[in-house]
């Protein structure tokens, strides 16, 4: 009887532990299921959670209640699609405001707003997702949104299947182009190509290490796709003389020095001869015309800014007239990214501005760290057409892409013109990328799942935006909704980049709103955090008296190509909206 009892009580304690073994494997981490919807989310044992909603303007238990001034003032405020079309309609209105002081308080609004939603100091990386130091110090990467926790139950929480698409699937059946669907908005080549030129100074992975990290030497506006990204190629780019880069002379026109003459590291194909590979700033810049035509530019450029400076100051040495020159070329990049290139991006009436003061009398953090989310919202590959048209020439990717004799055999002057002519391709609403672009889509998306983003509605909340509700809400395609509902189950499941690409457009735009808010938030604070937008540094003398000043507060795209060609050919983000506006062959003294 006794053995039997103690057999019994062995039994019952071996029954209550696998139970209690059963019981812990379905606990399932609180915080998967993303319930703080304005706090932070801090786990307290197995299946307990507190939201934190300190600072956050919100209240309760899952900080969803608005505090009264918060509540007041979304109450008083449009919403985004009302904003939207507010913005980009009623001509005769904004003329008025860009003719008086309304123009600067509402250029200081759209800065003010957008600085609330990104973080400064950053507060997350590719590695943790709560506070920490490591966060704060290591400067090579950052993340608006913590990541997914390891332990959820699902891929993207606590919704959507148990297993994601694969990404070439996805890329094929929803990115692909059937037929090329120019922007709308007239978006150009031109405006593609310095998307890119701009963008890859600072997004700039460094695949020695894991995670998604930057090896650029700013988190900016650094000009680095110009000057290279550490001293030791600044160095051999740098003719160490009046304060010029290197250069090649070649029908009497400069362009980029080759690897003969710079030994810096160039990715170039095999095929490319040695004599063929230019040497430039962003070592792969040298794959697309495109982007050497801007590397020429600025290289003659800064040049050009040389000799005015040196003519100033005679008694300047290289070192100082190349420091000087570099300053004035990064604020007339800030300029025309501004001014006219996000002007363009956003279809707002009223006149964006590139003018520092605005922000001296308020709290502003004149630092950035490029964000996870910037580098893959960037990428913006449905922009490429089919083919390339250049002075009569239709050129297929082939015979494009590494192609570096097509820089000087139809020189800047024809390949501005070029692409200032011929549409990019609408990049939002799917079905748009060129088959040579897939595999690059698929790889944010391998690299986004690897860093566990947080589905795009997490996003949207983020940037005060309403989350979707349903598929169709999402991309307006009754047949994309449908199979996008087959591979993710749950809207509240749909990736990132994918949710980014295949978002329904606003009316006549590139993009839906997502990408545009998003995109312009971290442009607009990324370049009015640039050092020398602060008021110890935007000064005459930084840029070398009011001389250089002024070049930096009047830059433009067509002065900036103008200035630079023997002939100015029509320039401009945007396709000719009537005959009048291409004017080939005008003089560049005329400006």
């Amino acid at each position: 009887m006794k053995e039997f009892s103690i057999f019994f009580i062995w039994f019952l304690n071996l029954l209550l532990l696998e139970s209690s073994c059963a019981a812990d494997s379905s606990v399932v981490n609180p915080c998967c299921s993303y319930p703080c919807q304005n706090g932070v989310c801090e786990r307290f044992g197995p299946e307990s959670y507190r939201c934190d909603c300190t600072n956050s303007g919100y209240y309760g238990d899952s900080c969803e209640i608005q505090e009264l001034w918060i509540r007041f003032r979304l109450s008083t405020k449009p919403r985004r699609p009302i904003l939207h079309y507010i913005m980009t309609h009623f001509q005769w209105f904004w003329d008025v405001v860009n003719s008086c002081f309304l123009r600067n308080a509402i250029m200081y609004l759209i800065l003010t707003i957008r600085d609330e939603i990104i973080p400064s100091p950053p507060i997350y990386n590719t590695k943790y997702g709560y506070v920490n130091m490591e966060s704060l110090h290591n400067i090579s990467s950052t993340r608006l949104l913590p990541p997914i926790p390891e332990d959820c139950p699902l891929p993207m929480g606590t919704k959507g299947k148990p297993q994601l698409p694969d990404p070439g699937v996805l890329t094929e059946r929803f990115f692909r182009r059937k037929t090329f669907r120019p922007d709308p908005q007239g978006s150009n080549l031109m405006f593609a190509f310095m998307a890119q030129h701009y963008t890859n100074q600072f997004f700039k992975t460094d695949h020695s290490v894991q995670g998604v990290f930057t090896k650029a030497l700013g988190h900016g506006v650094d000009a680095g796709n110009i000057y290279g990204d550490n001293l030791v190629r600044q160095h051999h780019l740098r003719l160490h003389e009046d304060g010029k880069l290197k250069y090649q002379t070649v029908n009497g026109d400069v362009y980029p020095p080759t690897v003969a003459e710079v030994p810096v590291h160039m990715l170039y194909p095999e095929r490319v001869l040695p004599e063929d590979r230019l040497a430039i700033g962003h070592e792969m810049f040298g794959l697309l015309p495109g982007l050497s035509m801007y590397a020429t530019v600025w290289l003659r450029e800064h040049n050009r800014v040389c000799d005015i400076l040196k003519a100033e100051h005679p008694t300047w040495d290289d070192e100082q007239l190349f420091q000087t020159s570099r300053l004035i070329i990064i604020g007339e990049i800030i300029n025309i990214i501004i001014e006219e290139y996000m002007q363009h991006l956003t279809g707002y009436l009223v006149n964006l501005k590139f003018d520092p003061t605005l922000l001296f009398k308020t709290r502003f953090a004149y630092s950035n760290r490029i964000a996870l989310e910037f580098a893959h919202l960037s990428h913006w590959h449905p922009m490429m057409p089919d083919s390339f048209l250049i002075d009569g020439d239709d050129i297929p990717y082939s015979q494009f892409m590494s192609n570096t004799s097509l820089l000087m055999h139809y020189g800047v002057e024809k390949l501005v013109e070029a692409f200032s002519h011929q549409p990019a391709g609408q990049i939002g609403g799917g079905h748009n990328s060129h088959a040579e672009a897939l595999k690059a889509s698929e790889m944010v998306i391998r690299e986004s799942r690897a860093m566990r983003m947080r589905p795009l509605n997490e996003y949207r909340k983020r940037f005060k935006l309403k989350p979707y509700t349903s598929f169709y809400e999402l991309t307006g395609d009754v047949e994309m909704a449908r199979g996008l509902e087959e591979l993710y189950g749950d809207i509240d499941a749909v990736e990132f980049y994918p949710g980014l690409l295949l978002e329904n457009t606003l009316p006549t735009s590139l993009f839906g709103e997502s990408m545009l808010e998003m995109g312009a938030s971290f442009s607009l604070i990324g370049l009015m955090g640039n050092p020398i937008c602060s008021s110890q540094y935007w000064k005459p003398s930084t840029f070398g008296g009011e001389t250089g000043f002024n070049i930096v507060k009047t830059s433009t795209l067509k002065k900036l190509v103008c200035l630079n060609t023997k002939w100015c050919p029509y320039v401009d983000f945007h396709v000719p909206r009537n005959e009048d506006e291409t004017n080939p062959g005008k003089p560049s003294t005329e400006l």
